[in-house]
């Protein structure tokens, strides 16, 4: 059968289809690893073991049945606790919800359920989804596979989904995507993590950081994996009216390969990045234009529009202000137990000046129809994914803008972007974002494709012998 875990969704998919092994067998694997490794990655809030060989025996006898069945039946998936499953337990990695049992289901469980996929548990993450480091003192944070002897930050806030994929532990998770929060941690453990277009995605049944900027995403280790999960994700929610104006498309067939030849990609001048750039994340982005260039895509040197990075800090009043808004009552209660990172940013709310909030609003409409004007000759932007290598957990300032410092402005601004890994420095990953126009996925992902297939980043392994595994 070979190494069930080190195998993508597309490549476990085809297994099945020929009959090489079973769901049960990928299941039973995957627990297996997750037993040995969890102990000390802290991935997984809950494992849902009893569940995944259920529902991996129900897919075998389906299979069986020779029905025709979809590329995800069967196919094994973790989710960020934020995606609710009623009847279940819930944190949004916060230590005050350990007992929070769900009313409803999010729409992202329910569609990948009814796709056929096997849950193996909940993922931890940054508290309240509000953070990009991916620290969590109470319910602890996750360890970066790719150093085990020193701690090191798996990035946020989707942290755990980050480490359970890169260690193997789960072919794909699901993450979400405020300021980054897909992206940086596939980033800083190797990974291809998709920022969806807001809207793209239903957020019924998903707690919420930020009900303007929000949205959910695929993470996985390859183009293809998050084309299939998109397939089953996207589409109109009733439930979730940001959903209805969406167009239809079929992402499977933008992630298949092809010519990139004449795509304009937009490569913004390195002297307009932020000054705390680490070279080897710069050389990396820099190399990843000329492989771009190299198989047929037109790069172009740009200057971005001045205030660009400026929009990290305005992303950053709009979430801060809607995460107050919805955590309020427990970010002011001092005998919650919630962590004092967290509880500081959120505060900060308060100190905002009166109309701040609905002037970022405003401000941001104007500035996205001013960026969708900047754009519109290009395919895409090309940028590093976050500014440096994963710091040890211990060097953390909760306050630094570095880890969402080069994403924030692509949620600002309403773009899709999918991250990518680029190379690594001292054996940690790197990571570029190609970043689209709004419901521009197709296209990030036929890009994505080409660079994948010219590259091998996306099938580098974390070294786990120490582990046993």
């Amino acid at each position: 059968m070979g190494n069930l875990h080190d195998m993508t969704l597309t490549e476990l998919g085809a297994g099945l289809s020929a009959r090489k092994f079973s769901s049960r067998e990928i299941a039973d694997a995957l627990l297996a690893r997750i037993e040995k490794a969890d102990g000390k990655l802290h991935a997984f809030t809950e494992v849902y073991a009893k569940e995944a060989r259920t529902l991996a025996d129900a897919a075998d006898t389906a299979r069986a049945s020779g029905f025709p069945l979809g590329p995800l039946h069967g196919l094994p998936v973790a989710y960020k606790d934020l995606c609710d499953i009623k009847g279940r337990i819930g944190t949004g990695g916060s230590k005050m919800w350990a007992k929070r049992v769900a009313t409803e289901t999010s729409a992202t469980v329910e569609r990948l359920t009814a796709a056929g996929m096997v849950p193996l548990g909940k993922l931890h993450m940054v508290e309240f989804a509000f953070g990009g480091s991916g620290t969590n003192p109470l319910m602890g944070a996750p360890w970066n596979p790719w150093d085990l002897k020193t701690h090191r930050v798996p990035g946020g806030s989707s942290s755990g989904t980050g480490v359970a994929v890169a260690a193997r532990l789960t072919p794909a998770g699901i993450g979400s995507d405020t300021g980054g929060s897909v992206r940086i941690p596939s980033a800083f453990n190797g990974l291809v993590g998709l920022k969806v277009t807001f809207g793209r995605i239903s957020l019924h049944g998903t707690m919420l950081l930020s009900w303007t900027l929000d949205s959910i995403g695929p993470m996985a280790r390859s183009v293809e994996d998050c084309a299939l999960m998109l397939n089953a994700l996207a589409g109109p929610d009733p439930r979730d009216p940001t959903t209805l104006d969406q167009p239809l498309e079929d992402f499977a067939a933008a992630a298949r390969g092809g010519s990139i030849e004449g795509m304009r990609v937009a490569l913004p001048d390195s002297k307009q990045l932020p000054e705390f750039m680490h070279p080897d994340v710069t050389q990396a982005w820099q190399a990843a234009a000329r492989t771009l260039e190299s198989l047929g895509a037109t790069v172009e040197a740009v200057k971005l529009p001045e205030w660009f990075f400026a929009m990290a800090q305005a992303n950053g009043t709009i979430s801060t202000s809607e995460m107050f808004s919805l955590h309020r009552d427990w970010i002011e209660d001092m005998s919650k137990a919630i962590g004092p990172g967290v509880r500081a940013r959120g505060m900060q709310a308060r100190h905002f000046a009166p109309g701040a909030y609905a002037g970022e609003l405003r401000a941001m409409k104007q500035r996205r129809a001013a960026f969708n004007a900047w754009m519109e000759p290009y395919d895409a932007l090309l940028l590093p994914a976050v500014a440096v290598p994963a710091i040890p957990l211990a060097e953390v300032d909760e306050v630094s803008p570095i880890p969402s410092y080069l994403t924030r402005p692509g949620n600002y601004l309403g773009l899709c972007g999918l991250s990518m890994p680029s190379g690594f420095s001292g054996g940690l990953p790197l990571g570029i974002q190609i970043m689209g126009k709004p419901y521009a996925e197709t296209t990030v992902l036929r890009l994505g494709k080409a660079f994948q297939d010219a590259t091998d980043f996306n099938k580098r392994a974390p070294n786990l012998k120490e582990l046993g595994l």
